[in-house]
């Protein structure tokens, strides 16, 4: 899915990826999502149409799908080995580079919040653990108990995952058991998952997103690429803006982000063959799974993804939302 507008003003956002089948959806289920992405694409987009930066758009969408149980990010967010929630988010700002990002915190209900907050508090672009929890409290960032992350479909999910001892597949990877689970048609074993959105604001600035809680039943201390500047995430606007969902290991091995950017920018790639390319062939040879989402500095729009499906949408001002699930 791809557009070009002389409107060049846009927010897309994803909710992961995986072996999204529809026929392991009911209408409730594929509707509670195409809801969550609309509202969520409508509030980014007000942001945008009044004049706001992408930066503000992008953080205000995640923060939303941090806050919506049915993505694996803050509420709802997987469980780790130890049955413990960990945390991860990092954000951009293409007009200046400014990055920042927090990794491994256990109490922060919006991640990408705390992220911002380092990237404008500090001299730092990368805090994690309790040492990013104490830092982003002082600057305002919202503090919860564990339990406030937990929902009854992700602790069956990583109860199943204990039982095979096995995390290979990613967050909505479907098998035939998913109809099982109550809150999506997710892989009842073990998981990858991601929310991001990216964001072209009407003074020609980009800005991308990205938020996970991880792999279910991941060894503690895991971090993968979603915090990481040029894998997970990147913005620059003399190219584009990105925000990544998949194996995340393959992600960092390729910078995979950041690749799509040097090929614009070195090679002279249109956002959509940079992106293409990067998905769908560069990825797979290190056995890499998922999509990504990216706005160039025209406006231009590209969601590519090597799985059956990925949560996924567009907003551009003054144009209708559009959502997106399956191929």
């Amino acid at each position: 899915m791809s557009t070009s507008s002389n409107s060049k003003a846009v927010i897309a956002i994803h909710g992961g990826a995986g072996t999204i089948l529809r026929s392991a959806m009911n209408s409730g289920q594929e509707q509670a999502y195409n809801d969550a992405l609309t509202e969520i694409l409508s509030a980014g987009q007000s942001i945008l149409a009044a004049g706001g930066s992408a930066l503000d758009a992008v953080a205000k969408a995640v923060s939303m799908l941090e806050d919506c149980p049915l993505f694996n990010a803050g509420k709802g967010a997987v469980y780790t080995h130890a049955g413990t929630h960990e945390l991860d988010a990092a954000i951009m700002d293409g007009a200046t580079l400014g990055a920042g990002a927090v990794a491994n915190v256990a109490h922060v209900r919006n991640p990408i919040l705390a992220a911002r907050a380092v990237m404008e508090n500090s001299e730092h672009i990368l805090l994690v653990g309790a040492g990013a929890e104490e830092f982003v409290t002082q600057h305002g960032a919202e503090l919860v108990e564990p339990a406030y992350f937990h929902t009854e479909a992700r602790h069956a999910q990583w109860l199943r995952a204990r039982k095979q001892e096995g995390m290979l597949l990613l967050d909505h990877d479907a098998a035939s058991q998913a109809a099982a689970a109550e809150i999506a048609p997710i892989d009842p074993d073990n998981k990858f998952g991601t929310v991001g959105a990216v964001a072209l604001d009407l003074h020609g600035n980009l800005a991308a997103a990205t938020s996970t809680g991880g792999i279910t039943n991941k060894r503690v201390g895991r971090v993968g690429d979603s915090p990481l500047i040029g894998a997970g995430c990147y913005a620059n606007n003399r190219t584009a803006a990105i925000s990544a969902t998949g194996t995340g290991e393959a992600f960092m091995r390729t910078v995979a982000a950041y690749d799509i950017s040097a090929r614009m920018e070195y090679a002279g790639q249109s956002l959509q063959d940079a992106a293409q390319h990067v998905v769908m062939e560069l990825l797979p040879r290190y056995h890499g799974r998922g999509g990504l989402i990216a706005i160039d500095a025209e406006g231009n729009v590209a969601l590519p993804f090597n799985t059956e499906g990925m949560y996924r949408g567009y907003a551009k001002v003054g144009a209708p939302v559009v959502t997106a699930i399956y191929k």
